[in-house]
């Protein structure tokens, strides 16, 4: 019980719709309430084979992609810190038909608000229909900045801007992270991927290794990005 209540404290400084719900709504979610710790690599959601529920990440990274019917992914968003997730939670919108997969991109803790009690809440509480109104465009935003980016931004650009805010998350410029892993990423092929960072690295932008590229002229990528 008392690691449940801790549970249920440290959830609520992280929901930003906790003072907003009555007492009930408070105790169905409490009661209700999982708390996942998931290693790197762990599918949490997939497509329309699950309807998790509300996602809201503790501590960690998660990543939200889509796979063509030839097998390639795409990432469509991030999740970090104190970020929530409703296309876990599509099957509680009739109008949604979104199938998406989250993938854990570093060891994280998450919790989990069931579909059904997020719908049941969401139906009484109009803040609480407000906010995921507001969480889903937010969302639906996020996926048109993508494509907008894939119809009119050059592969060169989108590899430097991607390189750009891998250094901003990791906080260096050495990125532990292999070419695979970033064609999944910008949906291309990583033989594609590769014949563009050797482009980078004979014109002094990076620095390739074996699962490594080092970033050697940021300055000359935020160009690039922006040309």
């Amino acid at each position: 019980m008392f690691i449940k209540e801790i549970t249920v404290m440290n959830f609520e400084n992280y929901f930003p719709l906790w003072s907003d719900l009555n007492i009930a709504q408070k105790k169905l979610i409490s009661d209700n309430l999982i708390t996942q710790v998931v290693k790197k690599g762990t599918i949490i959601h997939n497509g329309n084979l699950d309807c998790t529920g509300l996602l809201l990440v503790k501590s960690g990274q998660l990543r939200t992609y889509i796979l063509s019917d030839e097998g390639r992914e795409i990432t469509l968003y991030r999740l970090f810190d104190m970020d929530m997730c409703l296309l876990s939670a599509s099957c509680i919108m009739r109008s949604i038909q979104f199938e998406v997969t989250i993938e854990a991109e570093k060891d994280t803790d998450l919790w989990i608000i069931p579909a059904e009690i997020y719908k049941g809440i969401m139906k009484d509480s109009a803040p609480v229909a407000n906010y995921t109104n507001e969480l889903m465009a937010t969302r639906f935003s996020d996926v048109m900045w993508l494509i907008e980016q894939i119809m009119w931004k050059s592969l060169d650009k989108r590899v430097a801007s991607f390189l750009l805010e891998e250094t901003s998350i990791e906080g260096t410029n050495e990125l532990k992270i292999t070419h695979e892993t970033i064609a999944n990423h910008l949906g291309s092929h990583r033989e594609v991927i590769t014949r563009m960072l050797r482009y980078f690295q004979s014109e002094g932008l990076v620095k390739l290794s074996r699962g490594k590229i080092t970033i050697l002229d940021s300055k000359r990528l935020e160009t690039l990005q922006r040309s």
